[in-house]
């Protein structure tokens, strides 16, 4: 383990075994965050090796791969589906849903495993070696700094010492081709029966059709794929014109984790929270934070000075998400559906509008 020698505020050097093979940074998880800090630490001229535990990146997709204005503004990204800039929003009956409409291009839906794809691309091209079927933590692999970008239920998180994710939601959701001709748009349902603590929902961009729900599992009144099947029973859901994939898991919604830094190492994207309490999108904070601790981590690599990884601020992360934990309390406070029917009554007011767009349009 690394450890900080204070008296020369630099990392001392450790002492590996023979034939054990020795880097910079060891980023744990070839995910979106993964891959875009292991690109960033290997162009800034740093040793960097990527493990995931997966043998194909095409497998285990934990993300509806919904990308939001914001992203869309400041990166460039492959593999995207048309615009979206419809959203439906309907009560458990179904109902007079309320309709947001924007004059921008508010969310495009990615194709996750040829975006991955290109991601490993990038990061090889800028040196980072990304190995599949790779285990952590390593015994043939030492790092001087571990990054952990390893999904909700972080390794990284526990053997650093660092915190982990305890609010949790769990997912499912089936993704397939469809027929073009519809408007481009996002349906979300809320309803607790299906979905209780959030939504279910259907994002028919006129390529592809994305259909899953996600909720608290501890009150699921059923196995998710029934609950799936329900949903899929009760909502006009477009018909498949190719192969359905199912996918899913946990999904952390208490806001960015108070203790995602240390001399050994540090946490980005789903591993260290960084999701929005409300809408459960993660694939924004992802990229911003992949940037932010790629700059802190070659900085304090080069420095030896521990306090650079102080910029490495939570608290400040956190402010960004206070109104949208508030409303996620909310959101799960929401345990029938008579009561969810009597939120849509405020929600279909001018100000009730207004909101809904401020937080799905921002």
């Amino acid at each position: 383990m690394k450890v900080l020698r204070e008296t020369e505020n630099r990392p001392v050097d450790q002492f590996y075994g023979p034939g054990m093979d020795t880097v910079d940074v060891l980023v744990v998880g070839a995910g979106l965050a993964g891959l875009n800090t292991a690109r960033l630490l290997a162009e800034a001229g740093l040793d960097v090796a990527v493990c995931e535990r997966r043998t194909s990146l095409e497998t285990g997709i934990r993300t509806t791969g919904i990308f939001v204005r914001r992203t869309l503004t400041d990166y460039r990204l492959p593999h995207l589906g048309p615009a979206v800039r419809r959203v439906l929003l309907y009560p458990p009956s179904l109902n007079e849903p309320v309709e947001l409409v924007s004059a921008r291009d508010e969310f495009r839906v990615g194709d996750m495993a040829g975006i991955y794809a290109q991601a490993v691309k990038d990061a090889e091209r800028a040196g980072a070696q990304v190995n599949l079927n790779a285990s952590y933590p390593a015994k043939a692999t030492k790092a001087r700094f571990t990054i952990g970008a390893d999904g909700a239920r972080s390794t990284v998180a526990k053997q650093l010492g660092l915190d982990v994710n305890r609010q949790l939601i769990t997912g499912i959701e089936e993704v397939y081709p469809i027929r073009t001709g519809s408007t481009p748009t996002f349906h979300c349902v809320v309803d607790p029966r299906l979905a209780p603590g959030y939504i279910a929902w259907v994002i028919d961009d006129g390529e592809h059709a994305h259909v899953g729900l996600a909720g608290r599992a501890d009150r699921f009144t059923a196995p998710l794929p029934q609950l799936l099947q329900r949903f899929r029973d009760s909502f006009p859901t477009p018909e498949p014109a190719g192969p359905v994939q199912r996918r899913g898991g946990p999904i952390p919604v208490g806001g960015l984790l108070r203790r995602i830094v240390s001399p050994q190492g540090l946490l980005v994207g789903d591993a260290a929270g960084a999701v929005s309490p409300l809408t459960a999108g993660g694939l924004d904070p992802c990229m911003r934070m992949s940037e932010l601790a790629a700059s802190v981590t070659s900085d304090y690599l080069r420095s030896g000075n521990k306090y650079v990884l102080e910029h490495y601020d939570a608290a400040a992360m956190r402010r960004r998400y206070l109104l949208r934990s508030t409303m996620r309390r909310g959101l799960s406070l929401v345990r029938g559906p008579g009561l969810a029917e009597l939120a849509f009554t405020g929600l279909r007011t001018p100000v009730g509008k207004a909101v809904a767009k401020r937080i799905l349009f921002t």
